[in-house]
């Protein structure tokens, strides 16, 4: 978050466990780093209002409750509907998505919310949780977007947060997947799509 406000974008090999409380673990999440990292940023007097776009296929339901009170950051969730966590809390955005939902009817929902959002809120950074099991291989997923559909989400949150000046800070989110080798893949769309933003844009 640091190098973001820095740099315009920055990017993590891991992070994004937005399952997990304040006072519990959920979800194969033991600390919320997105929830850590945003009060850090305000305690050090870095940022004061933070937006986080949270595209993992799971509801970011323990971020959601950690903020549900704050008004100096706002979580937006846009995820699939029928699917963990089975008991939802309320984001200050949520959007739910039919099982099966494809490339082009994600990416104009997407459309339809972000742009307004990131103008209304006026955020001094945003946190992006990029997860990647909204693919159509994902094990626990139910969406059904391609590599290149991901490609385009990542390429269109990153383009559209610095075409309003505002600095992202990525995270990789879930993603489940037997092959090791083809996940860590997906994985890397996330810094694929911020490497080309950058150089196009930084």
């Amino acid at each position: 978050a640091q190098l973001a406000l820095q740099a315009g974008i920055a990017c993590n090999c891991a992070g994004g466990t937005h399952h997990a409380f304040p006072d519990f673990g959920s979800g194969y999440c033991i600390f919320n780093d997105l929830g850590v990292a945003a009060r850090v940023l305000q305690q050090q007097g870095l940022a004061q209002k933070i937006l986080i776009v949270d595209l993992d296929v799971h509801q970011g339901d323990g971020t959601a409750l950690i903020f549900q009170d704050d008004p100096t950051v706002f979580t937006f969730s846009m995820h699939c509907a029928d699917n963990f966590p089975f008991r939802k809390q309320q984001s200050d955005l949520d959007v739910e998505l039919a099982i099966g939902s494809e490339d082009e009817h994600y990416l104009r929902t997407l459309a339809e919310y972000l742009p307004d959002l990131l103008s209304a809120v006026k955020p001094d950074i945003v946190f992006y949780d990029a997860g990647v099991d909204p693919h159509k291989d994902d094990k626990l997923g139910k969406l059904a977007l391609s590599d290149q559909g991901l490609h385009r989400r990542d390429r269109y949150v990153l383009e559209s947060c610095l075409c309003q000046g505002i600095p992202v800070a990525g995270v990789i989110g879930g993603g489940y997947d037997t092959d090791h080798d083809r996940l860590a893949r997906r994985h890397c769309t996330l810094h694929r799509a911020a490497s080309e933003v950058f150089e196009r844009m930084g």
